[in-house]
This record gives structure tokens, C-alpha cells and sequence, in this order.
């Protein structure tokens, strides 16, 4: 039997088992919510007062709790004045910006809006959701290539000499969804190039900044020290949040920036809220507590996540390693593998994996308008199901990987 046909063999042996599993989307599993479980009684019948004698569940404090912003003034490595806290969703804090900065200028510039087509640099493979703000917006979209330590800086400096250019999406830690680290030296770069619009901005999504898959934490650089010693104090917004860190879908979200930049925010913020949910903030500080618990908590996560990615990278291994068919690296934290394909079978790929009932994250999705020109990458989301679940699913894409790798050889 040829190699095609016992692949077509294997992948229709696991399409009769009638498996329903879904891969789609990099979520927090049921157990890993189980570990905020606490926070449901939290902050407490009569506990609503604030260090400085605030009533918490009152308007106001629109920049947020002081000392829920020195609580994660490490993870976002900015000094808590510079920190501001909204609601659960950072990603309504990169459209918020997105859209006062269109319509009202950044600190010390016009609007957006009125330059000819502005556009921003995207690293690839990268975040849907970020190129589907730039999408919702009109906002050009400028794909360069991640090469390992982050995006290739030949080419973004060159696209940021264009005035046009006004900002550019960064996940420089454990990225969505290759999980590559932005390098040292890569993150000097950004934080030091010429660009050719003085309000360029760097949108710095640092959503998995303690997000670790293995013992070993890696750091980055400070991008807004960074910044500022270039001589471009204002250059990045910085992002993060705790959904997948206590509750997906009541965490806190926070941005830093300069001191100008904090300023432009709240200022913007103060028209749309008239403070945020302090009651949720002090629900964080009360469980974490430090930033020594939150450490200890994300380890804890890193018990139940780990060994899914050890899971699927095993199955990856057993079934296509060493034959050219793929090729992947072990992401040390974060919540996606990436596999490039050869060219063309991506698509196939997921055709083959819905066939034997497992949905997958699109082909195409890593890429602005979710076209891949090589239909080659794919991302695989072992966070949500269980760990028996991943098992099987792992075996089912694998089958599926080799399968369309055949048949396009």
C-alpha cells in the first residue's frame, strides 16, 4: 500500500469514531477558571473601601484603584501612575484607542482620520482580532514576516519612514500565535527607529506577559523606558489584561504609557465612563494579593496547560517528524502552536480535520483579511478542551496534516 493510500486509510479509520472537538480558539479551560473560583465571593459583604478611604462601589477613580495598579504595575512594567484600569477586555481598549485616535488625534497630533489612507505595519503570522480592527476602520494593512525573535526590522523600519505609516501591532512575548519572545535587540530597534509620522505609535500587546509554559520565565525589555531614552517618550500603548488569568470574561484590562499619553486616555475615557468596576478591581487585589501570588497563581495555570502542549507537540513529532511535511517550534508560553504546511494545503488541513470532526481556527486567519498568500500556516489551540480531548484531537490533525501533505506531493 502506497504511503497516500494508507494515509487516506488512517484518516478515515478516526473519521469513523464520530468525534466532536473543537480547536478554534485559544480559551481558558473550565479548570483553568476553576482556579479564580474564590474571586465569586470576592471582594466581600462590607469590604468596598479603598486604601485611601474610597467607596469602591461608587462613581469615580476613572484611572483606576491605586493599589490595584501597583499589584500589576510589574506585569505591565510601568510605574502605577502611568498604569490606567478599564473594564475586562483590553481589546476594547486597543479599539477605543484605534478610534479616538482616527477621530482625535494621539497626544500631540491631528487626526488620523485626515491622513490619505493611514495605514499600519503587521507582523505575520499574527492576531486576528487585530487585523480585523484595522479591517472594521479602514485601516491599511502592511504584512511583515516574523523571523524566530520577533518581525523582520529591515522591513519595518522601511515601511515606517512612510507618514502614512501610524502604528504598528506587537505581541513581543510568547506572540499569537508563533509564540516567539521579541528579541533584545529587536525591541531596542522599535523603540529607536525613525518614523515618518511623529505620532506613530507602537500598539504593544503584551497579553501574555506571565504566561509561561515552562520554569523558566522570560523577560523583556521596558518598552516605554526604551522609548523614552530614543528620544520617543509617546511612542508605545501598552496593553494587557487578566482574562486568562483569573476570569475570561470578568477580568480587568489595563493600559500604560507616558505620562502624555495617560493623560490623552483618561481624558478621552472620562467622556465615555464615568469610572470604571472597582468592586472587580478590588476582587483581583483581594485574590492576588501581590505580585509574588500572581506568579504563583499563572503557575498553576502552567500545571494544567502544559501538558496539553506536551500532548500535541508529541503527536506532531510521532506522526510527521523528520519527513518535511511541517515544521514547528515549542512555544515556552502562551496559548497557540503554529504549523507551517507546504504551500497550498493549509485549507486542505482544516477541510480534512472538519471532515473528521475537529473544527479548527480558519486557514488564512493569521494573515490581514484572512488571506494566507502561501496557504501554508496553521494555528492549533490545545488551551480549552481537556487534556484527554487534546489527545485526541492531536491524533486527528496529524492524520490530517500528513494526509493533505500527500496528496499535494
Amino acid at each position: 500500500m502506497s504511503d497516500l493510500a494508507q494515509a487516506r486509510a488512517a484518516h478515515d479509520h478516526f473519521r469513523s469514531l464520530g468525534l466532536r472537538l473543537d480547536m478554534t480558539r485559544g480559551k481558558p479551560s473550565a479548570a483553568q477558571l476553576d482556579l479564580a473560583n474564590a474571586m465569586l465571593t470576592m471582594p466581600g459583604n462590607g469590604d468596598t473601601e479603598t486604601e485611601a478611604g474610597e467607596d469602591a462601589r461608587n462613581y469615580g477613580g476613572i484611572q483606576g484603584v491605586a493599589e490595584v495598579r501597583r499589584l500589576f504595575a510589574p506585569m505591565m512594567m510601568a510605574p502605577p501612575a502611568q498604569i490606567a484600569i478599564a473594564e475586562n477586555s483590553s481589546l476594547a481598549i486597543m479599539h477605543d484607542c484605534i478610534v479616538w485616535a482616527l477621530l482625535k488625534g494621539v497626544a500631540g497630533g491631528e487626526p488620523w482620520s485626515r491622513t490619505e489612507a493611514p495605514a499600519f505595519i503587521c507582523p505575520v503570522p499574527g492576531y486576528d482580532r487585530h487585523f480585523a480592527l484595522c479591517e472594521e476602520f479602514g485601516i491599511r494593512m502592511l504584512p511583515v514576516p516574523l523571523k524566530g525573535d520577533g518581525p523582520d526590522m529591515d522591513a519595518v523600519e522601511a515601511l515606517a519612514l512612510d507618514p502614512s505609516v501610524k502604528g504598528m501591532w506587537c505581541v513581543p512575548k510568547y506572540s499569537n500565535p508563533t509564540g516567539e519572545t521579541y528579541s533584545d535587540a529587536v525591541i531596542a530597534r522599535l523603540a529607536a527607529m525613525p518614523a515618518g509620522a511623529p505620532d506613530f505609535r507602537l500598539f504593544w500587546d503584551n497579553a501574555y506577559g506571565v504566561h509561561h509554559l515552562t520554569g523558566n520565565r522570560t523577560e523583556i525589555p521596558d518598552i516605554l523606558t526604551l522609548c523614552a531614552e530614543a528620544g520617543h517618550a509617546d511612542r508605545a500603548f501598552v496593553f494587557a489584561s487578566t482574562s486568562k488569568i483569573t476570569l475570561a470574561g470578568a477580568g480587568i484590562a489595563l493600559f500604560a504609557g507616558s505620562e502624555a499619553n495617560i493623560r490623552w486616555y483618561l481624558a478621552r475615557a472620562a467622556k465615555r465612563t464615568v469610572g470604571p468596576d472597582k468592586l472587580n478591581q478590588l476582587r483581583h487585589l483581594r485574590f492576588l494579593r501581590s505580585p509574588e501570588g500572581l506568579a504563583a497563581h499563572m503557575d498553576a495555570h502552567r500545571r494544567l496547560l502544559a501538558p496539553k502542549f506536551d500532548a500535541m507537540l508529541a503527536t506532531l513529532e510521532r506522526h510527521l517528524g523528520g519527513q518535511g511535511i511541517a515544521r514547528w517550534a515549542a512555544p515556552a508560553g502562551g496559548y497557540f502552536i503554529t504549523v507551517e504546511m507546504l504551500k497550498g494545503s493549509a485549507a486542505r488541513v482544516v477541510e480534512l480535520a472538519r471532515e473528521a470532526g475537529i473544527a479548527l481556527t480558519p486557514a488564512g486567519a493569521t494573515w490581514p483579511h484572512g488571506r494566507d498568500p502561501h496557504d501554508s500556516v496553521l494555528r492549533l489551540a490545545p488551551s480549552f478542551p481537556p487534556l484527554e480531548e487534546v489527545r485526541q484531537a492531536a491524533e486527528g490533525i496529524a492524520l490530517s496534516m500528513k494526509l493533505a501533505a500527500l496528496e499535494a506531493t
